[in-house]
């Protein structure tokens, strides 16, 4: 039977997903993680025919996880969701190594036909961005200062590009106002910007928030 690893804090969303994936997949063995920790741990004890996880967890992130994962269970294909845009994001995690990149608002149909895509051996991503990466094709690379930023301050910089405080962005993703509010100053240091307002102003004109 297949087996399925749902990893995300939030229970409400996790029932969803079960709810959708037993719908759309028919029997289904599915387990839930609500954090990274969680996750390693019924990773190590067996493999998965797919592992479904949030970019933004508690602690350690998604992309956290999903470097952990592949060292431990190459294999094994991982499917993230995030509520942050998929223009820069799903590329970056596809780099990565995982299998596909689902928007928490894409339909559940979509997120169905998502893992289906993935347990046949493919790669997912949404239409919409399949078109843009397809003009994209043929144009010169151009170096942008957000791809120098690492995973977790490139999440980060979209949180507070969208609008949230150094304390919410903490809440989110259990760190501390400091921890935070240091990564703000190494996203402007890098990226040679002044405040928020240019954060925004960035993240508007590259498509890095929505």
């Amino acid at each position: 039977m297949l087996k399925i690893l749902l990893v995300d804090d939030h229970a409400l969303i996790r029932a969803g997903l079960k709810q959708i994936l037993l719908t759309g997949l028919g029997k289904a063995i599915i387990a839930e993680a609500q954090n990274a920790q969680e996750a390693m741990t019924l990773v190590q004890k067996q493999p998965w025919d797919i592992v479904i996880t949030d970019i933004t967890l508690p602690g350690r992130s998604g992309l956290d996880l999903l470097c952990e994962f592949k060292h431990l269970r190459p294999e094994m294909p991982v499917l993230m969701l995030s509520v942050l845009s998929e223009n820069e994001f799903a590329v970056r995690v596809l780099k990565s190594g995982a299998a596909g990149f689902v928007h928490k608002e894409a339909s559940p149909e979509e997120l169905v036909r998502a893992v289906k895509k993935v347990l046949a051996g493919g790669k997912y991503v949404s239409q919409s961005l399949a078109e843009k990466l397809a003009v994209q094709i043929g144009k010169p690379d151009v170096d942008h200062p957000h791809k120098k930023l690492s995973d977790r301050e490139y999440v980060v910089l979209t949180m507070l590009a969208a609008g949230n405080s150094l304390t919410h962005i903490g809440k989110i993703l259990s760190l501390s106002i400091k921890t935070i509010s240091t990564y703000r100053s190494r996203i402007l240091e890098k990226m040679q910007l002044s405040n928020n307002a240019d954060l925004t102003r960035y993240a508007l004109k590259h498509g890095l928030v929505d």
